[in-house]
């Protein structure tokens, strides 16, 4: 009798990922975590839509219940670096700081993140920032708009101007509209869920750049510290600090002990920073609109106003954490002698005429 050989042919992406559904979403006794490799892989099939929608809204809702384990977002990370846009520094550079803060942006707290950019730039420490434009779930200010008010419009620019206007000025602001339009596509999912989405929790600790850096990454709850300390150092990220920032974010209240960790090497290291000590304590500044923390920030760079001792506190904090002052009191001081003298709103007239030698695309 003759055997006819029978070819398999390699299952559809529908069929991958419904047993990567099968695993997140079995229920609260049956269900159980993905491998890095499964969860890389089911990232790229949501990202390339290779899922149906209904599996993906699925997939989103069930481990956003069961939270994702630190090999899961290690996997997930694995696959933003290999589809996401990357940034490099050049040859003998110093390593960039590199913020990893909630896309869906800000809307209780005045952001001081990109005063406290200006200021590092001005002391030679170049810096990461990314986003995206207004997104569920808080619809919050972002990035791009902060800087637009400034006289910064970072809208439009190319991959390949960013990186280059990186190279030239140790600064670059993704995107992820323009510059990841993959992750984009996830957007409607968070309209629709009305709840943030694991990836949410990627976006804090992911960066376009590659290379040596400062990653820093803001948390809320306890657990998410503990498990971002797992996931990057599972992913290679050898220096690292967290913190319980302002709505999650990287900017450090000065209404409050800032809790902090530096991971170096997978080890956490506890520091609390008290604002109080430093002359710094204040009551946080509440956000009300684009004009009114436009006028703030003017005058933040000009060391007064109610941004001023925020600005002081949060860019003196980073100036000592990513090894450009020796201690908390010299990076205070130093990023009040930057705005002082003029420094650091230079940086911004600088990055104002670069933006200006080539055209919104």
């Amino acid at each position: 009798m003759t055997q006819v050989a029978v070819t398999l042919s390699p299952p559809t992406g529908k069929e991958r990922f419904k047993q990567h559904l099968r695993k997140v979403g079995s229920g609260e006794h049956t269900s159980r975590g993905l491998s890095r490799l499964e969860a890389a892989d089911a990232l790229e099939l949501i990202l390339h839509e290779e899922a149906t929608p209904a599996q993906i809204g699925a997939f989103l809702i069930a481990h956003r219940i069961r939270r994702p384990e630190p090999q899961e977002l290690a996997g997930m990370l694995d696959t933003y670096r290999d589809l996401g846009p990357v940034l490099k520094s050049a040859a003998g550079a110093t390593p960039p700081v590199c913020f990893g803060m909630p896309f869906d942006g800000r809307t209780r707290t005045a952001p001081i993140y990109p005063l406290t950019a200006l200021v590092l730039l001005a002391a030679g420490q170049p810096v990461v920032l990314q986003g995206g434009s207004r997104m569920p779930i808080k619809y919050g200010v972002t990035a791009q708009e902060l800087f637009k008010t400034l006289g910064l419009d970072l809208s439009g620019v190319a991959i390949e101007d960013v990186q280059k206007g990186f190279e030239a000025h140790g600064f670059a602001l993704l995107h992820q509209p323009e510059h990841f339009p993959l992750a984009e596509s996830l957007i409607s999912y968070r309209e629709d869920l009305g709840k943030r989405p694991p990836v949410a929790s990627l976006e804090l600790l992911w960066t376009a750049h590659q290379g040596e850096h400062l990653l820093v990454s803001g948390f809320v709850h306890p657990p998410t510290e503990s498990r971002a300390w797992d996931a990057l150092h599972q992913a290679g990220e050898t220096n690292l600090v967290t913190v319980k920032g302002l709505e999650g974010g990287t900017d450090l209240p000065i209404g409050r002990a800032c809790i902090t960790a530096t991971v170096t090497d997978g080890i956490p290291e506890r520091k609390i920073l008290h604002p109080r000590d430093h002359g710094c304590h204040e009551k946080d500044v509440e956000w009300t609109n684009l004009e009114t923390w436009t006028e703030q920030a003017e005058n933040a760079l000009d060391n007064k106003g109610p941004l001023c001792s925020a600005t002081r506190w949060n860019a003196g904090a980073y100036l000592w954490l990513s090894g450009q002052a020796s201690d908390l009191a010299s990076g205070i001081n130093s990023a009040e002698s930057l705005i002082q003298s003029g420094a650091a709103r230079a940086v911004l007239d600088q990055l104002r005429s670069w933006r200006s030698t080539f055209s919104i695309r």
